[in-house]
């Protein structure tokens, strides 16, 4: 029993820094000294990581909790190594001070209507066959 409660609170401090990291991302992303390639991958990874919206939705078998245990945490590690450590280090800092999800209106409506013209393309490729 104290095993398994070992094991979840390992993996709850993992999700809580890959949520913070995500935040830092979206700040990292938004600052002038992150080379524009590291800015591109970090803003795309946070808003998707951050979006409650996934491309596979969970209730899908295996696939469903893949993009969560895989390409999230892929995409995190990959983006955190092109963006500078003293960069990266300073928005961490702010990030573990926030501790909440960083609120963004635009991004919010920007990620929504992405999902909606996703889905008009979608239905209006399936109507027209």
């Amino acid at each position: 029993m104290n095993k398994q409660r070992t094991k979840l609170e390992v993996m709850r401090q993992w999700a809580r820094t890959l949520k913070m990291d995500a935040h830092a991302l979206w700040l990292a992303g938004r600052d002038p000294r992150t080379p524009w390639y590291a800015k591109a991958l970090a803003v795309a990874v946070a808003a998707y990581a951050l979006s409650p919206l996934d491309l596979i939705p969970d209730f899908i078998p295996v696939l469903g909790l893949l993009d969560d245990l895989l390409v999230v945490p892929l995409g995190i590690v990959v983006a955190v190594r092109l963006i500078p450590p003293e960069v990266m280090a300073e928005h961490r800092c702010v990030a573990a001070s926030a501790g909440a999800r960083p609120v963004s209106r635009i991004a919010a409506t920007l990620i929504a209507l992405t999902w909606v013209a996703a889905g008009f393309a979608l239905l209006r490729v399936l109507w027209a066959r």
